[in-house]
């Protein structure tokens, strides 16, 4: 994720708890991930757990950038405050 975008729903945590979950998942993810990136080699089994780390990572941030978008657009903002 890019800085500015990365403040941006850092900004919005406290507003939205589905928010804060996909993204809390995704911290713990990256930090999953970064032991498999340490090892000079992977066995067949960690091989495969990173492959799956790696897609629920990117389902997750696919469902932050979602979040997002509806923030930009009005939408998700307008339904909370009603």
């Amino acid at each position: 994720m890019e800085r500015r975008e990365e403040e941006f729903i850092v900004s919005l945590l406290d507003k939205d708890p589905e928010l804060r979950r996909y993204y809390e998942e995704h911290q713990d993810l990256e930090k999953q991930l970064e032991t498999f990136q340490h090892k000079p080699h992977l066995s067949s089994y960690e091989e495969v757990e990173k492959k799956r780390l790696q897609k629920l990572k990117l389902a997750g941030k696919d469902k932050i950038m979602e979040i997002i978008e509806s923030y930009r657009h009005g939408g998700r903002g307008l339904q909370r405050d009603s």
